[in-house]
């Protein structure tokens, strides 16, 4: 190989390496703002390790004011840390200092640690709990009682495979009345079938600008009128899984005219026409 075709000297590996940008170099606000972007679980078992400037960025408030603890699939942490996801929160929640906002838990949450976090962060505006109401885990009474002293609360996701009954529904529009998004999955029985959650949502959530309801039993037309009538700010509505629910084309009609973003159920009697319709025009042809 001859020196021409060879590779470029070091000079230039130096003036590409000088180039790059230096991390520890970064303005302390916009080192915060990236590392906020991570999981919890991540910058409290890796993050605030890395170096002592790091440490100091991680023991900011300003860093703790979103907690995302998400134990999905894709991650592949060690069984031991399995165990202590209660404990990393618990340290996240104290290092928020009271300024924590939003946080979003998955799987693990417990009577205690609700208490924790809802003594600890009065101040805190979204919650979305998922997968958290085993045996062991999260229950009604626990879920009421941490509610009752979360009253800046303006927005809520409680889903699959959690279930919000009437107490609950109840407790979080008396005392949350900054409410303004509400996501869930109410609670149903095959053996006692009630339209009684859904009627709390309208006594006790006027304030409502997007609400979300699916996996559920709703099939009353005049429950669906109580929501509207009682939540009259309403921007948005999901019912798309309300599959019991046989609307009127006059209420589908003011769904849609009251409300710019609207989800409702198919109405299967008009898919059954038009599959029909198809059918015999295939036949024909």
């Amino acid at each position: 190989m001859t020196a021409s075709s060879s590779i470029p000297s070091t000079g230039v590996e130096r003036e590409s390496t000088a180039a790059e940008p230096n991390w520890l170099e970064l303005p302390k606000d916009l080192a915060i703002n990236i590392l906020q972007r991570l999981d919890t679980i991540e910058i409290v078992t890796s993050v605030c390790q890395v170096c002592p400037l790091w440490w100091n960025i991680c023991k900011d408030p300003l860093m703790w004011r979103t907690i995302s603890m998400i134990k999905s699939s894709h991650y592949h942490y060690p069984e031991w840390l399995h165990m202590d996801l209660e404990m990393i929160c618990r340290y996240a929640v104290e290092r928020s200092c009271g300024q924590l906002q939003e946080i979003d838990i998955e799987f693990f949450l417990t009577d205690d640690l609700f208490k924790y976090i809802a003594d600890c962060a009065s101040h805190l505006r979204c919650i979305r709990l998922v997968a958290c109401d085993a045996a062991d885990n999260l229950s009604e009474k626990g879920f009421i009682g941490g509610m009752k002293k979360l009253s800046m609360i303006e927005e809520l996701e409680v889903l699959y495979p959690i279930k919000l009954s009437q107490n609950s529904i109840e407790a979080v529009g008396g005392c949350c009345p900054l409410l303004k998004s509400l996501e869930c999955h109410l609670t149903f029985d095959k053996e006692e079938i009630s339209d009684d959650e859904f009627l709390a949502v309208a006594k006790t959530m006027p304030r409502l600008r997007h609400l979300k309801i699916s996996r559920n039993k709703l099939s009353s037309d005049g429950i669906l009128i109580a929501i509207l009538n009682g939540c009259p700010l309403l921007e948005s509505l999901d019912l798309g899984l309300c599959f019991s629910l046989d609307l009127s084309e006059s209420l589908r009609k003011r769904c849609y005219d009251q409300i710019k973003d609207c989800k409702l159920p198919i109405d299967f009697h008009k898919f059954l026409q038009m599959f029909e319709w198809n059918l015999s025009g295939y036949e024909e042809d």
